[in-house]
């Protein structure tokens, strides 16, 4: 949950204009054997790590040379400093690793781009001497990447994976399937549960927090909680009771774990913890022990007792450097014998701590640092996690600021170096907006898609639907539709109760909702908005026994998320019938200046426009993106209601 945006210089970047690199030595009997190996390969990119056994004399300082043969360019590399002019590449020592005894062994990586064919270097040249071992080929070259023997091009997935708000991410895999959690704020239930079988199609599965229990203000009763509510949190699983967890701090105070034997199940609170673990990160460890990562600046752990319920221990395990600024976004990992804990330097930076215990010390990494967006107009990919596939792959998901959108989450593969440090696999020195699919099983079954049509069958909302606050429980139903009964005497829709959100599809998609108005009593207020801290919307107005649809802009909030102005209608007509199609079309591709349309109907097919476009808010300081929202209120008295038969998300 970032503060403030930061500006920041890309340090690898900088370590290679500043030319780095340990001056390399002659040696009198030097000899070497190098092994290229791709590491993962994708449309136009390749990962790859070059191993180099010293097979001479003890070296001081090392420079390995090839040459590409079909204008391969290096790009991000790792333990070396890599230079490129033409088809002839230079790999020096870094500061670390440039002394080489006899017998000794020297490891680095890259990423690199290629066009049209990708074949390994015939021959390689350490300090100038050909390498090559007595009666073997002068290079041994060997290819870990699985490559595809059918005609045409492998399979790929755009960035974003997810073209919808679903910020702070915690991503995991409990056997075949991916799970993933993100912020909610103040919308309920709070942080929804994400499904996939493939990393990159996802459905709604269900939320961690059933309703947010934590003061009457996040029922907008005395007071409202915008802004507050569900942040950064994390979500695991725990296979020795068969159990997830969810977790997260709430007003800067306490920290609520809340648990399910399924996702889509009845999620409960387990325990209270007076204490903030300010965006967390937990990890259930090899012996069962759960460990929570969290803080900002200041990174503390925490172990928990073996329930779960209460802190057994904490301490601050790392204190992030002034050049570094502020790191918080804690994911918590182990792996090799290792921990990781994952930080995110809002927001622009992704950075990684590795201690051999939960409590440290802890040494630190840059992972990323202004790296370019998949996303034209977005910003820096960061925070986020890491999830380890079933073959062995490892991919971070992290989110780029999209607004008005919201936060979008965009997927990358991460190899890992010889030493245990990850990396990110780049396209052209930035995040790529396309890269292979995941090498997975075939799904089991395919996923619901987040657009299409709901017409509230059942007596249940789906999950992919979120309240502004908690709802009255009573003043709305489900029964193979909805129906809304004003629940809030109000002229101001942020003060509302039972105003019901819908995220909006990207880069562009268009909302349309058919209500039927019969029971709407004077005074009342209904409709479909372009809801955020800066709204409009199109809907009804029912006076004096008389309908008429609008257009109604100017609702605005401070930045203390107090309402400023409760709206001005900009046009209407008059409405004889009770069926109406309201429609809302929404341009949230990132940047300002995009603009949302409204438009109805009353046959449902012939649509008019009503009012001017409306000119969205693009910055991030209420971090939610724009919704959709089907709201009813009453501006006199209760007792009406608005019946909604139908609600359709669709992509141009």
């Amino acid at each position: 949950m970032r503060r403030a945006p930061v500006a920041a210089t890309v340090a690898a970047l900088t370590l290679v204009a500043a030319g780095l690199a340990a001056s390399t030595a002659a040696h009198a009997a030097p000899g070497c054997s190098v092994t290229y190996s791709k590491t993962s390969e994708w449309q136009g990119g390749f990962g790859a790590s070059v191993s180099i056994t010293n097979t001479g004399d003890a070296i001081d300082g090392w420079n390995l040379e090839w040459t590409y043969a079909s204008g391969q360019q290096v790009g991000q590399h790792w333990n070396a400093v890599l230079t490129q002019s033409g088809d002839q590449v230079s790999a020096r020592n870094a500061s670390y690793n440039g002394s080489v005894p006899s017998g000794g062994k020297v490891d680095f990586g890259f990423n690199a781009t290629y066009t049209s064919a990708n074949p390994d270097p015939v021959s390689f040249r350490l300090n100038g001497v050909t390498c090559n071992d007595p009666g073997t080929p002068t290079t041994t070259t060997t290819t870990t990447t699985t490559t595809t023997t059918t005609a045409g091009p492998q399979p790929s997935f755009n960035n974003p994976v997810m073209w919808q708000d679903f910020a702070d991410g915690d991503i995991i895999r409990v056997d075949d399937t991916y799970y993933y959690s993100a912020s909610t704020m103040h919308y309920s239930p709070g942080a929804p549960v994400l499904r996939s079988y493939d990393l990159v199609n996802w459905e709604y599965a269900g939320h961690s927090v059933p309703r947010l229990d934590f003061g009457a203000k996040y029922d907008l009763n005395g007071g409202r909680g915008y802004v507050r509510g569900i942040w950064a949190s994390f979500l695991n699983y725990r296979k020795s009771n068969k159990t997830y967890y969810w977790g997260g701090c709430v007003d800067f105070a306490q920290t609520h774990i809340y648990t399910a034997a399924a996702v889509d199940g009845q999620w409960s609170k387990l325990s209270t913890i007076n204490k903030c673990y300010y965006d967390a990160g937990m990890l259930v460890d090899d012996n069962d022990t759960m460990y929570v990562a969290y803080g900002n600046t200041q990174i503390s752990v925490a172990q928990l007792s073996p329930d779960g319920k209460s802190e057994v221990r904490s301490q601050q395990v790392f204190q992030t450097p002034s050049n570094i600024g502020t790191l918080e976004g804690s994911r918590f990992y182990k792996r090799g014998g290792y921990y990781y804990i994952w930080v995110t330097r809002p927001a622009n930076g992704q950075y990684v701590l590795r201690a051999s215990s939960p409590f440290g010390p802890y040494t630190v990494q840059q992972v990323l640092l202004n790296m370019p967006t998949p996303v034209q107009g977005a910003g820096v990919p960061h925070q986020g996690g890491l999830v380890q596939t079933q073959n062995g792959d490892w991919y971070y998901m992290a989110f780029i600021d999209a607004y008005p959108g919201g936060r979008m989450p965009v997927l990358a593969p991460v190899t890992w170096t010889a030493d245990g440090w990850p990396r990110i696999t780049t396209v052209n020195g930035g995040w790529g907006a396309s890269y292979p699919k995941p090498n997975l099983p075939p799904p089991p079954r395919q996923v619901k898609p987040m657009t299409g049509v709901d017409t509230f069958d059942g007596t249940a909302l789906g999950p992919q639907w979120e309240w502004n606050h908690n709802p009255d429980t009573t003043k709305y139903s489900v029964n193979n539709g909805l129906r809304l009964s004003t629940a809030t005497v109000t002229n101001d829709l942020y003060n509302a109760r039972n105003t019901l959100t819908h995220r909006i599809q990207g880069p562009s998609s268009t909302a349309t909702v058919a209500l039927d108005v019969t029971s709407m009593r004077d005074g009342d207020r209904t409709g479909l908005a372009m809801l955020r801290d800066s709204s409009a919307w199109i809907g009804i107005k029912r006076d004096n026994g008389r309908n008429r649809v609008v257009m109604v802009n100017g609702l605005t909030m401070d930045g203390n998320w107090n309402t400023t102005g409760t709206g001005t209608e900009v046009a209407s007509a008059n409405l004889t019938g009770n069926r109406i199609w309201l429609r809302a079309n929404a341009d949230i591709r990132p940047g300002s200046g995009r603009q949302a349309r409204f438009s109805y109907s009353t046959d449902g097919v012939n649509f008019t426009s009503l009012g001017t476009a409306f000119t969205l808010k693009s910055d991030w300081q209420f971090f939610m993106g724009y919704r959709f929202g089907i709201f009813n209120h009453a501006t006199q008295a209760l007792g009406g209601s608005v019946a909604v038969s139908r609600f359709e998300l669709s992509t141009p």
